[in-house]
């Protein structure tokens, strides 16, 4: 839907945005890698109980995100602003979070999973509260569409910078703070490496935050002069009312159900099939170079497919490049088409369903007269959190089944072939069965038309 204002943001807040991105991503990626390695090598947690950390935690997002979303949703800034003023509340706070994360408090396994909830459920309070100026900005900053997907190509490109920076730059800082000295694969002899490394993530944290605030504007206002407070039951209605935010939110989660599996996988892959952890860096730094690429191209693609064609694309390509890595997951060439497949397809989509939920959130003003930014972006973050928390649990379960065990990797011992195999199938057949759920949601999401449909709604009662 092409809006016809005068375009307003220019490239140093763009720059804002993407350093947000960036950071944050650095931080998502440090924490997809290396927070099961902690449970499950480092304070030696069972995978089973792992996972039903996750679980729990996960019905913890289905309870708080819409609270808090709802909640926020009311609030009004003395700027009268709704959305940016949050990235000053919750830095501090979200940066305490992912260092508790990895924190090794010196108990007993029983007191680690209590202690490791506890601090679980801070650290997701925080990261919902961060989740809405990340994904609720991109609408407000400007109403032009042309604005809009360009500052999404600037967020996926600092995704995929802090992503790939991630990958390649992480463990590098492990090994600054002292980890992995002696050995390939890191093993509970990093545990004060690992907290150090989540020390070095809060600061970037802080950093982000306070960047994308001081550099970025809230310019959308709420057409309707309406400050009446909504309850979680009728915004719930406002948004259900709208297809395409539904099917979006599906589509969010097989996003994030892929990404978790690539960022998830990837270093256990190296460590345990190619017996080599220093090759999750290469392999990454690939996926890196094609994400950077298609950040750039992805708006100028949407402009020549268009959107839904685009979403199906993206979702095609990375089928077409898992299935030499499903055919021989041995040959680390293929490790090296998939992650170069993974870094297109994955970016697109990423742009995508940014640039959706931009859209979303002026169907639903148009839809009910009132605009649901704050709950349009926690309802997205809350399909993340499902994502990550679904891969976790398949992740941490499907190795125990295996039969994987964390003190071989102490003792410098291979896993079994059961394990490595579980392992190539949740980096190749499995996210290429998601690939193909993005392919049906891409298709099936068409943000334009609902907007028109309802525009002429209104102007039907009228």
């Amino acid at each position: 839907m092409e809006k016809k204002e005068k375009k307003t943001v220019g490239l140093a807040e763009k720059l804002g945005f993407m350093s947000f991105s960036t950071s944050t991503n650095i931080v998502f990626n440090f924490k997809s890698t290396y927070y099961k390695y902690f449970l499950t090598s480092i304070l030696l947690i069972d995978p089973v109980a792992a996972s039903n950390m996750a679980l729990i935690g996960t019905v913890w997002d289905i309870v708080n995100d819409p609270l808090i979303g709802v909640w926020a949703n009311n609030v009004r800034f003395k700027s009268k602003e709704r959305v940016r003023p949050w990235l000053l509340w919750i830095a501090v706070p979200y940066a305490v979070g992912m260092v508790l994360l990895f924190t090794d408090f010196n108990v007993s396994e029983r007191w680690d999973i209590i202690l490791g909830l506890v601090v679980f459920f801070f650290y997701e309070i925080a990261n919902t509260f961060r989740g809405i100026p990340y994904n609720g900005m991109g609408a407000l900053a400007s109403s032009n569409d042309s604005d809009r997907k360009s500052i999404n190509a600037f967020r996926s490109l600092g995704g995929c910078l802090g992503s790939g920076i991630g990958a390649v730059v992480v463990p590098m800082i492990v090994k600054m703070f002292g980890g992995l000295k002696d050995h390939k694969v890191i093993n509970s002899s990093d545990s004060g490496a690992i907290f150090r490394s989540a020390c070095f993530m809060g600061v970037l944290i802080i950093i982000g935050c306070l960047i994308h605030y001081f550099t970025t504007k809230e310019r959308v206002r709420q057409v309707e002069d309406n400050e009446e407070k909504i309850g979680i039951k009728e915004t719930y209605r406002m948004l259900f009312k709208c297809k395409s935010w539904v099917k979006n939110m599906f589509y969010v989660m097989s996003y994030g159900i892929s990404t978790c599996l690539l960022t998830s996988s990837i270093t256990y892959y190296c460590a345990y099939v190619l017996n080599n952890s220093s090759l999750a860096t290469p392999i990454m730094a690939v996926y890196l170079v094609f994400s950077i690429v298609f950040s750039i191209l992805a708006p100028k693609i949407d402009s020549i497919l268009g959107r839904k064609k685009t979403m199906i694309a993206a979702a095609i390509v990375q089928i077409i490049g898992k299935i030499p890595f499903i055919i021989n997951p041995n040959n680390v060439v293929n490790a090296y088409i998939n992650a170069a497949a993974a870094g297109i397809g994955l970016t697109v989509t990423f742009v995508m369903f940014n640039t959706n939920r931009n859209s979303i959130s002026d169907i639903v003003e148009v839809q009910n007269g009132r605009r649901l930014d704050t709950m349009v972006s926690t309802g997205d973050n809350l399909a993340s959190k499902i994502a990550e928390a679904a891969v976790d649990k398949l992740f941490l379960v499907a190795l125990a089944a295996a039969g994987f065990s964390a003190r071989l990797a102490d003792q410098g011992l291979l896993q079994n072939v059961a394990t490595q195999n579980t392992i190539n199938a949740l980096l190749g057949w499995i996210p290429a069965l998601v690939a193909v759920m993005m392919m049906f949601f891409g298709a099936t999401i068409d943000t334009e038309k609902e907007y028109r449909e309802s525009i002429a709604a209104r102007e039907e009662k009228k």
